[in-house]
């Protein structure tokens, strides 16, 4: 499921990025790696508010429907 109607406050198994090489190298370098662990803080209108390792991210609805987790 895509992130954005993931549960709020339950820590979630990244299990695919679907996207480009570039947005890919992007989200690995702020943390979000496949395999990797993120919390779902607030979701609005597709846009979120995530913690990835020690800090919060916001992603919007693009970018968090390309976020896969289980």
């Amino acid at each position: 499921m895509p992130v954005y109607i993931a549960p709020r406050g339950a820590e979630l198994q990244i299990r695919k990025i679907g996207a480009d090489d570039k947005t890919k190298k992007h989200l690995q370098e702020l943390g979000i790696t496949e395999g990797g662990k993120i919390t779902l803080l607030s979701s609005s209108g597709g846009s979120v508010i995530v913690i990835v390792k020690e800090g919060r991210l916001c992603l919007d609805k693009n970018l968090a429907g390309k976020i896969l987790v289980a």
